[in-house]
């Protein structure tokens, strides 16, 4: 009987998730068809860096601030169908939603202002407006309730097992999304390319999240809403892109990822599963760093790459946007099938973790009611 009911909760939990990837897909596709219009009409056209590659500059003027369908679509159906008596769900819809306000300013400035004034914020005042942001989302994370979610620093460690770090859990998760929605940001440079990573990132966390102990059943609903919007979105980002995500897009779908990676307490994998992401930020830093101290040393920068980040080195030794694109892609769909397979690998017991109620934390409960 037990298990019979069980099944049917697994079943009714998966139903669910799905549905929600397959609404926010509908919704975001019709939503997408009249935001590129509407892009159009109002001249709401991406600038292209000049000292980039020349074959990009035929994508200047094409619409941007297509970010806006996906986090749209997304805050709707979770208000909807995920979010009353989920209100663990308030705090990945607030970073969403905070950081697409912040990446909307700053495509909106780079819009309207002239070349000789920035390109949107400063660098200097938007990391401190993420870090603000971030911030708060961390503490959400750490206190206990009713003013956090009393992860209490509270992290599962491949090879090792759940560890908890304290206060350091802080700092650290701060930093984590800064640098996630930082670097989701910088990979958003190719047609699809940011989209689909962050499609498979989504869906190797909805999965991971499922098969927690306890399962986390209403974050694993939102990591798969955000699959079917990202997905969707796809349809006019595909090359040749008939709109570009924007900051608003890429920092708030960054941020937002690591806030679930996070709040999973799977954040760990988030440097397997979010290997492409990863490795494009490291490639701007270590190029820009480089250049900088060979400058200082020898009076002339020097660079690692032919250019930064990573996806501009491989166009300038001959690769098509598509190549580049599906290569990256074909290996993150491999370190999202590794993370899972860790996850797996790794995972609390199921007897044990159910058989002893004082291991269920605050959150962990709230992730479960119904």
């Amino acid at each position: 009987m037990t298990l019979d009911v069980l099944r049917a909760v697994l079943v009714q939990d998966i139903a669910r998730a799905l549905l929600l990837a397959a609404a926010a897909f509908m919704l975001t596709l019709f939503v997408g068809g009249w935001w590129v219009g509407f892009a159009r009409r109002h001249k709401l056209g991406k600038q292209i860096r000049v000292d980039g590659p020349q074959s990009h500059l035929t994508k200047m003027g094409t619409p941007t601030m297509g970010g806006v369908m996906i986090v749209g679509t997304v805050v709707v159906l979770t208000v909807l169908f995920n979010l009353v008596d989920r209100w663990s769900m308030l705090l990945p819809l607030a970073v969403l939603v905070s950081f697409a306000v912040l990446g909307g300013i700053d495509d909106w400035m780079t819009l309207t202002q002239s070349k000789s004034k920035t390109y949107g914020f400063t660098v200097r005042y938007k990391f401190w407006l993420m870090m603000a942001v971030a911030f708060i989302a961390s503490l959400a994370l750490y206190l206990p309730t009713p003013f956090g979610l009393a992860h209490e620093g509270l992290v599962q460690i491949p090879f090792v097992g759940e560890s908890n770090i304290g206060l350091w859990f802080i700092p650290i998760a701060t930093l984590i999304i800064v640098f996630i929605s930082n670097a989701v940001n910088i990979t958003d440079g190719l047609d699809s390319l940011a989209g689909w990573n962050l499609t498979l990132a989504f869906a190797a966390y909805g999965v991971m999240t499922f098969l927690a102990e306890p399962q986390l059943t209403n974050l694993m609903a939102f990591c798969f809403t955000l699959v079917g919007a990202c997905a969707a979105f796809l349809w006019y980002n595909a090359h040749p892109a008939q709109v570009f995500m924007g900051d608003l897009g890429s920092l708030a779908l960054g941020a937002t990822l690591a806030v679930v990676a996070l709040q999973s307490q799977q954040w760990v994998l988030l440097s397997v599963v979010g290997i492409v992401f990863i490795v494009e930020a490291f490639s701007s830093m270590i190029q820009t760093g480089y250049f900088k101290w060979t400058k200082r040393r020898y009076g002339q920068g020097r660079r690692v790459f032919k250019m930064a980040p990573l996806h501009h080195h491989f166009e300038l030794l001959g690769w098509s946007q598509v190549q580049v694109t599906q290569r990256f892609v074909l290996i993150g769909t491999v370190a999202a099938m590794v993370g899972i397979s860790l996850a797996l690998l790794f995972a609390p017991v199921s007897g044990e973790t159910l058989g002893d109620d004082s291991s269920i934390t605050p959150t962990m409960v709230s992730e479960t009611t119904p």
